[in-house]
């Protein structure tokens, strides 16, 4: 069996070659498109496993590639944007998008992001959910990650609770914050953030690059693996 291909659409050549290098080390196959106007009748004669999408391109935008390859395609799509603009990144996903990457970002990062989004997608082809990833222990007020006991203190094991309960829901911080402490104490929203902090390192040392809580610009946080 071949490994998978991975189509790269970005018209930086050095990120383009550096993206492809990483791929290829892990054990991927690799294409490289820098021209928008290029890559929909390239998918539609090949068969790529996953879609690196860059949005700002010559001949054609990411948006408009990504919008014209769901009408005959359902390929993995990771769309790549140097934009900070919450209503780009929502927009990407709402296309059809599964994931998005924000510049600049390491390519460690781009190559784990892959990884996670193939997984999800071979898992729901096959009908079945991602049970290995977090495991949860009321009683014990314990939790696991890819197998591993994460030590959490008891607001991050409830931080962590709340982001498994709805996966792939953003939850603003004040949602998060109703949550985390039984008294009623007010809290600074940033308070959060810390937490999350904290959360993402303890994860981060089981599967580093995996970033299993994302962030989303102005909104708040999510899990989706």
């Amino acid at each position: 069996m071949q490994n998978p291909l991975i189509l790269i659409v970005e018209d930086e050549p050095k990120l383009a070659q550096l993206l492809s290098e990483y791929l290829l080390q892990a054990n991927f196959r690799t294409h490289i498109i820098q021209s928008g106007l290029n890559v929909v009748p390239w998918v539609e004669s090949n068969a790529p496993a996953l879609i690196l999408l860059d949005i700002m391109l010559p001949g054609k935008d990411g948006m408009a590639i990504c919008r014209e390859i769901r009408a005959f395609s359902q390929v993995p799509i990771i769309m790549v944007t140097a934009r900070v603009e919450e209503i780009d990144r929502l927009l990407g996903l709402e296309l059809g998008a599964d994931d998005y990457i924000c510049k600049p970002f390491s390519p460690r990062e781009a190559v784990a992001r892959v990884k996670a989004v193939l997984r999800r997608a071979q898992l729901q082809d096959s009908g079945q959910q991602d049970q290995d990833a977090f495991c949860i222990d009321d009683e014990k007020y314990q939790a696991s990650y890819h197998g591993c006991l994460l030590g959490l203190t008891v607001v991050e094991f409830r931080l962590l609770k709340r982001l498994l309960s709805r996966r792939g829901k953003v939850f603003s911080r004040d949602q998060l914050l109703d949550q985390l402490y039984g008294d009623h104490r007010i809290v600074n929203q940033r308070t959060i953030d810390t937490h999350v902090k904290n959360l993402r390192k303890k994860l981060e040392v089981i599967a580093p690059g995996e970033n299993a809580i994302r962030a989303v610009y102005g909104v708040g946080y999510k899990i989706d693996i």
